[in-house]
């Protein structure tokens, strides 16, 4: 699995990702689990890989990041 992700991207990834599993805490009744959509963005922005950059052939990481 070859790294798609920069570090910009990774690091907007992170914050979105929290942000919204935050919803878990604050909604209430079951529109609170839209807040695992979170997920998502958090575990692309850990791993540094997005399949939909790799479907697209998009990349944001830099030449030079090893």
């Amino acid at each position: 699995m070859k790294q798609n992700v920069g570090t910009v991207d990774r690091v907007i990834r992170v914050i979105i990702g929290l942000a919204v599993l935050s919803l878990i805490f604050i909604l209430d009744g079951g529109i609170r689990f839209i807040g695992l959509l979170g997920l998502i963005p958090l575990v692309t922005g850990i791993l540094g890989w997005c399949p939909l950059y790799v479907l697209f052939k998009i990349s944001t990481r830099k030449k030079t990041e090893s």
